[in-house]
């Protein structure tokens, strides 16, 4: 079965005071642009039913048990999904056979618990949270798909005195819904961070730079499908005076400079060396 507890967990895992507590440095943080833009494995489709193996459509069965590429993007897009989503005391269960008869197992653990009770009910309905998650996802992509580790501040992921220490250097945020029937993410970049952030491979909110090695010609790249708006200092505004997180980001500047998104995930970098 998928999204089962664990007997021995007793008590929530990962609240407390309403807010989402786990050390977001040592979650993997690596997911790719191929999957985040994934057509297989449909976020809309998924979020109608429970977040369990015997309650998924049977396209989205077969999309994470396919044996093929579309198949690994689809249960890595699915275990970022159940790392914000599940508590640390949930999993999401099931196998796949791959062209050689081999079964392969996969236990996917959640972290976050964005959504845990998406684990016996769905959460087609409840778009703050599909927010949540997507900002998540969105957070968690690398350009590179290397794990860099970062600290994932909000209003609903609480950060400890040590963990805001480790991770001083704010890098940008993130915002969007995946789940919509026109799903969308987008990105902003500290004036500041953005340096540190392409020092550890991390494009996401500024932007990929390459260099043409024979013409010295200058390209600036989005990271898929996510649309980079530009500097958070000018798109965000309410920062938190304790964890640094933004408070609040415009969604979409082209379409309103007025309208803005209050489920925006703020990333965290460690200073250096």
């Amino acid at each position: 079965m998928g999204a089962e507890l664990d007997e021995q967990a007793e008590e929530p895992v990962g609240e407390a005071e309403g807010e989402l507590i786990a050390d977001n440095g040592f979650l993997p943080n690596a997911l790719s642009l191929n999957a985040l833009s994934l057509n297989a494995l449909s976020l809309n489709a998924l979020s109608l039913n429970a977040l369990s193996l015997n309650a998924l459509s049977l396209n989205s069965r077969s999309a994470i048990q396919n044996p093929g590429e579309t198949g690994a993007l689809s249960r890595e897009l699915l275990r970022y999904v159940v790392s914000c989503s599940l508590r640390a005391d949930q999993t999401f269960s099931f196998s796949w056979t791959d062209s050689s008869g081999v079964v392969h197992p996969e236990v996917y653990r959640g972290d976050l618990g964005y959504a845990h009770w998406w684990a016996t009910a769905g959460i087609g309905n409840d778009t703050y949270v599909q927010h949540q998650i997507s900002a998540c996802l969105a957070a968690r992509v690398n350009w590179y798909g290397v794990s860099v580790r970062i600290s994932l501040r909000n209003n609903e992921l609480a950060s400890t005195p040590a963990e805001r220490a480790e991770f001083p250097v704010r890098e940008g945020a993130f915002w969007g819904n995946l789940f919509s029937t026109t799903p969308y993410v987008g990105a902003c970049y500290d004036s500041v961070g953005y340096v540190r952030a392409r020092q550890v491979k991390r494009d996401c909110a500024a932007g990929h730079v390459e260099t043409n090695p024979t013409t010295g010609e200058v390209t600036w790249q989005q990271c898929g499908s996510m649309v980079i708006w530009g500097s958070c200092n000018q798109l965000c505004n309410g920062i938190d005076t304790n964890a640094g997180f933004f408070r609040g980001c415009v969604t979409n500047y082209v379409t309103s400079p007025y309208v803005r998104t209050d489920q925006v995930v703020t990333t965290f970098l460690t200073a250096g060396p």
